[in-house]
């Protein structure tokens, strides 16, 4: 038999669930001193996360997209990317977009109904928010062939989860990135759900990150879950990309702990046992005892910038709640520059009903 090709996916993890290292760091990775701040913005991340959460069950914002247990993949992808780079997130990626800049305040302005929100702090450049699923990663797709063609040096990194990696959008931009060797990182964060249907129901591939593989891609499947994995992996990609060799597909394997929304109920459909076992492979938890045994972080430290956080969590939220609300035609003013006439008619009849009311 004659074979044409073969293949094979890296898995990468330094840091195991116990804290305690299952590999040789490598050379590149940042001392305890250096991840140090990343770990306390993985704590300001989930402080924000639990305050939004009660936010939205107390009425004072919508539907909210929860990231805990994402806190590591999040952080590392932000801080691994450049401030001229271009960010593509979906909905979730918080602590990326922290790190590139962007205010909380911001995140509860878009989730409390304010398109203001989505015009946010930090690059101008980065993209929007994206609720349609992986249509963020084309947008990615044609940064990169934009930054190619003008030969600049910067990078378009998108996000997509394990649902959105079966979507023909993650496959046109990876396909594109292939066939022009664009400076294009695709991450597939997988956290075992696609809203309520399991990994397993979604595709017969033995890992997501094969799934670059057929657009000529480098793929990388890493333990999203171990802050160092998750640095170099993306270190790697950005190195490829800026150097002319091309895009990278990583997945990034963590989990879901929380609700897919607050809109949703996971006890429907997932067990306590497996959620359970989620929380023993928790990113927080495993360097927590890394940077505790470096002899870096406290217990008494931690207690005090926890506190921190709430303290500047609660002048963000202050901000959003005291946001004087926009006029009902905002809504219709921040999508075309000369509106078609039927969208003319619409504002103009929201408006008079707004005046009935």
């Amino acid at each position: 038999m004659t074979v044409a090709a073969t293949f094979e996916i890296e898995y990468l993890q330094y840091l195991g669930p116990d804290g305690t290292l299952v590999a040789e760091l490598p050379p590149q990775a940042p001392s305890a001193a250096d991840i140090l701040p990343l770990f306390k913005q993985m704590l300001l991340v989930r402080t924000f996360d639990a305050k939004a959460i009660a936010l939205q069950r107390t009425g004072k914002l919508g539907t909210y997209a929860a990231c805990l247990g994402h806190e590591a993949t999040h952080v590392g992808i932000g801080a691994s990317m450049r401030p001229e780079d271009v960010f593509a997130p979906s909905y979730r990626e918080y602590g990326a977009q922290f790190m590139r800049g962007v205010k909380p305040r911001d995140v509860l302005m878009y989730w409390g109904g304010d398109e203001r929100g989505n015009d946010f702090s930090g690059p101008k450049h980065d993209f929007p928010w994206c609720v349609p699923i992986a249509t963020q990663c084309l947008h990615a797709a044609g940064a990169a062939l934009a930054f190619k063609l003008r030969g600049e040096d910067r990078v378009a990194v998108t996000c997509c989860g394990d649902g959105g990696s079966s979507k023909t959008d993650t496959y046109a931009a990876i396909n594109s990135a292939g066939a022009y060797a664009l400076p294009f990182i695709q991450c597939i964060i997988n956290n075992g759900w696609a809203i309520s249907v399991p990994r397993k129901a979604q595709t017969g591939a033995k890992t997501l990150a094969q799934k670059g593989l057929a657009g000529g891609l480098h793929c990388l499947q890493v333990d999203g879950n171990d802050l160092f994995a998750v640095l170099e992996g993306m270190r790697r990609a950005m190195e490829r990309a800026r150097s002319g060799g091309g895009g990278s597909v990583i997945e990034f394997m963590t989990y879901r702990l929380h609700d897919h929304t607050t809109a949703d109920d996971a006890r429907r459909y997932r067990d306590e046992a497996e959620v359970k076992d989620g929380w023993t492979r928790d990113p927080m938890t495993r360097l927590r005892t890394w940077l505790t045994a470096q002899g870096v972080w406290d217990e008494a430290q931690e207690k005090a910038w926890i506190e921190e956080c709430g303290q500047m969590v609660d002048v963000e939220i202050n901000a959003y709640l005291e946001s004087k609300v926009q006029p009902v035609e905002a809504m219709f003013d921040y999508l075309y520059a000369d509106p078609p006439a039927d969208l003319l008619a619409q504002r103009a009849a929201a408006i008079a009903l707004e005046k009935r009311s």
